[in-house]
């Protein structure tokens, strides 16, 4: 027997190669007329081409946007987009620079439209988060999901390859949760399974034939179903673990939740068999956990925390900070769970297989 309650978010999405020439067209409808564009620096030659298709509905642009999102970036950009007079922002970029998209429609409740070049997932989320003082925090409001998202596979073509896996990894993580989310659904469940399936289709293609428009296609394809799944359920372990070691030890978004998903899998594995199951269908294993550890592996993504930053000597404050405000999970990770939290975080920063 079903029980459940299923929210819809008021979101249109544009899907398909060579979509962003309906960027000025998505911009018109909905009744803008300024837009600032966000990137990274690194994404500035191509932020610059699109403002510059924009014309005249080009307020200016700001190519500081950066991992996790400190809220002194988020107050300069906030406070250009006022002296420009925009009306809204365009994101280009991936969860960082949508990120920050976010941030400034927290304030300002300014429409952000997104254009997406990695598997991040984000922009189909109300979820925000912010960084200060060394902390990640995170919360959810209507007022900061993109209206429109733009994805066109075209632009995440030259996407590294190793970026491609992490961050597709990324997106499965979030269809993961979804599966075991306390606020879980049918609907998600099975867009979960679709998008992950997507995904493990798509990753083993990119790596063999990096400009593969057919696999870059899956792989959008399956990070938009997996950020839906994301922002309409709740999340659990994995997310808590993730937002812990990127906002407080600054550890990159992609990498670390490739490193951490198959133990909190393997956290949850007893209390979650049903969601264990889909998850392991959808990537074509036995264990859930096993088969996306093979599946980081196989296509050479990091699977050890001390690969990708972390330090032995933050592991304690790791666990400490991950248990004090724990997130509901379906087995318990509070403080009297802490010496498995500490447990699970050596084995990730070892690069074990799951337990």
């Amino acid at each position: 027997m079903h029980d459940f309650t299923h929210t819809t978010h008021p979101q249109r999405v544009v899907f398909g190669a060579g979509s962003l020439r309906h960027l000025a067209r998505e911009i018109d409808a909905l009744g803008a007329k300024r837009a600032l564009v966000l990137c990274t620096p690194e994404q500035r030659p191509q932020a610059e081409r699109v403002a510059a298709s924009l014309g005249t509905q080009a307020a200016g642009l700001f190519d500081r946007a950066v991992m996790h999102v400190p809220v002194e970036t988020a107050r300069e950009a906030r406070e250009l987009a006022r002296r420009l007079g925009a009306d809204c922002a365009v994101a280009l970029g991936g969860g960082s620079t949508t990120g920050l998209g976010k941030a400034i429609a927290l304030e300002s409740g300014l429409p952000i439209v997104a254009i997406p070049t990695t598997y991040a997932g984000s922009e189909m989320t109300p979820i925000y988060g912010l960084t200060e003082n060394g902390l990640k925090k995170t919360g959810k409001d209507p007022r900061v999901l993109p209206r429109t998202v733009i994805y066109d596979p075209e632009l995440s073509r030259t996407l590294p390859v190793g970026l491609s896996v992490t961050s597709g990894i990324n997106a499965i993580a979030h269809a993961a949760e979804g599966l075991y989310a306390q606020d879980g659904n049918p609907v998600m469940d099975l867009m979960a399974e679709e998008g992950i399936a997507a995904l493990a289709r798509a990753l083993p293609a990119i790596r063999v034939q990096p400009d593969d428009l057919a696999a870059r296609s899956d792989a959008l394809y399956g990070a938009w179903l997996c950020g839906s799944v994301l922002g309409a359920v709740g999340m659990a372990l994995h997310h808590k673990l993730c937002h812990t070691l990127g906002g407080s030890f600054n550890l990159p978004h992609a990498e670390v939740h490739t490193v951490v998903l198959p133990h909190a899998l393997a956290f949850n594995a007893q209390a979650a068999p049903r969601a264990m199951a889909r998850i392991a269908r959808a990537l074509g294993g036995v264990s859930a956990p096993a088969a996306v550890y093979a599946l980081a592996q196989g296509n050479g993504a990091p699977v050890a925390l001390k690969d990708i930053g972390m330090r032995a000597a933050d592991l304690d404050r790791a666990a400490d900070i991950a248990v004090a405000n724990p997130y509901w999970n379906p087995r318990p990770f509070g403080p009297a769970e802490r010496g498995e939290i500490r447990a699970l975080l050596q084995r990730a920063f070892d690069g074990e297989p799951p337990g």
